[in-house]
C-alpha cells in the first residue's frame, strides 16, 4: 500500500508563501498522475488544484495559475506546491494524491493551510 505524508501547511498572511511537500512511500515514477487536491471549511467536495502526468504535462485550477507552482522531485520521491501570494479563500486542507492506470488511488492525510486577511 503506497502511502503519501504531507507536510508544510501552516498559518499565513495574505500575500504570504508557503511550500509544501508531499513524501510518497514509493517510487514517483510509478504514478500515471500526481496531483495536489483542497478542501475548504464546509466543504465536501474536493478541489484539483494542481496535477503533473509523468510525461510532464502540467494543469493547474485557474483560481491559483500565476501563484502556484507543482513540481516532482525523482531522486526523493516528493510531490512539491509552491505556494505564492496567498488569499484568504487557499484555506484549506491540502491533500497529496497519485495514480496509476493499472490500479491504484492513493491519497494522503493532509496539510492544513490557513490564511490571515
Amino acid at each position: 500500500q503506497v502511502q503519501l505524508v504531507e507536510s508544510g501547511g501552516g498559518l499565513v498572511q495574505t500575500g504570504g508563501s508557503l511550500r509544501l511537500s508531499c513524501a510518497a512511500s514509493e517510487s514517483i515514477s510509478s504514478f500515471n498522475n500526481m496531483n495536489w487536491f483542497r478542501q475548504a471549511p464546509g466543504n465536501q467536495q474536493r478541489e484539483l488544484v494542481a496535477g503533473r502526468t509523468r510525461g510532464g504535462i502540467i494543469r493547474y485550477a485557474d483560481s491559483v495559475k500565476g501563484r502556484f507552482t507543482i513540481s516532482t522531485n525523482n531522486a526523493t520521491n516528493t510531490i512539491d506546491l509552491q505556494m505564492n501570494s496567498l488569499k484568504p479563500e487557499d484555506t484549506a486542507v491540502y491533500i497529496c494524491h497519485t495514480f496509476r492506470f493499472n490500479g491504484g488511488n492513493y491519497w494522503g492525510q493532509g496539510t492544513q493551510v490557513t490564511v490571515s486577511s
